[in-house]
């Protein structure tokens, strides 16, 4: 099932997980358990991202594949325009339909890695915008896009953001899903934003439980998120402690989620980083305080 179809007519806020594909062989055995000790959970799709360079397309497009059709879960695949010309696009795509994949999150993609400058491949595409309209155009996919609520890391301002959001929109993208985020007030400044502009398509809060100190100082630093200062001394405070990161880590993430949920956001996407438990923990506490609950009886959905 497509995931706009999925987002519009569940009629309660969708949860879904994003896992990369591992490069080992223990990496793969540790990412199917983790996928099977989620599947309870009964997400409403999960997708796996593309490497850097176009580095994992084999297993992205074998792992999505094997979620979907033995897993019984709906499926997203990644996809950027680097490192492949634009029939090698056209041939993976072709591939994603031929096993059933209705999903696609089109990307302009990162640099590979060792390099800073993102270059497009000759006889490639330069833009995620190219990407959505020759997936569009060719396939009856449902196509999703990034944003970005802190603005995106080569982009001048919010508004120049903005525009090129717009475009991706007038070619082909029905969801959004954002960068991953700490302070929620900078979701709903940009939803606002959106909003403002003409944007309309749900915009899908992307949510990374803390785990480990280091790693996540690590991603938010390459990715230009913020993390509040409140929330940063809280972490250093623990640091040491890894069983603690993580409880701070899974208990602000609910609390985060519960108020997204609660003041109208469509669903939630969870950054796994391949693991489990801090995502169950998390799923698992909303499902019980269902906080949208309110929002829905206000509307008149039970």
């Amino acid at each position: 099932m497509r995931v706009d179809e999925i987002i519009a007519t569940k009629g309660a806020p969708t949860f879904s997980f994003e896992f990369f594909p591992p490069k080992t062989p223990d990496g793969e055995r540790n990412l199917r358990d983790t996928l099977q000790a989620l599947r309870p959970l009964e997400p409403d799709f999960v997708s796996v991202t593309y490497g850097a360079g176009g580095s994992t397309r084999a297993k992205t497009v074998e792992i999505t594949k094997w979620i979907k059709l033995d897993l019984g879960i709906e499926a997203m695949a990644h996809l950027s325009c680097v490192g492949a010309t634009r029939g090698e696009l056209v041939e993976i795509l072709d591939g994603i339909a031929a096993s059933g994949i209705e999903n696609v999150l089109a990307l302009r993609g990162d640099p590979p890695r060792g390099e800073t400058t993102w270059r497009p491949h000759p006889g490639g595409l330069r833009y995620s915008t190219e990407l959505a309209s020759l997936i569009s155009g060719l396939y009856p996919f449902s196509v999703g896009a990034a944003c970005f609520p802190e603005v995106h890391p080569e982009a001048p301002d919010l508004a120049h953001d903005l525009r090129f959001l717009k475009q991706k929109l007038e070619h082909g993208v029905s969801f959004l899903i954002t960068q991953l985020f700490f302070d929620n007030e900078v979701y709903f400044r940009f939803l606002d934003e959106a909003r403002t502009v003409g944007i309309e398509v749900p915009i899908i809060p992307g949510i990374m439980p803390i785990t480990d100190v280091g790693q996540i100082k690590t991603i938010t630093g390459m990715c230009c998120a913020t993390i509040p200062d409140s929330l940063l001394g809280q972490l250093d405070l623990c640091a040491t402690d890894p069983d603690a990161v993580l409880q701070l880590g899974v208990s602000y993430a609910t609390l985060q989620c519960a108020e997204l949920l609660a003041r109208g956001a469509p669903g939630v996407h969870f950054y796994t980083l391949n693991r489990s438990p801090a995502t169950r923990a998390i799923l698992s506490a909303l499902r019980l305080l269902r906080p949208w609950a309110g929002r829905l009886a206000e509307a008149g959905i039970t």
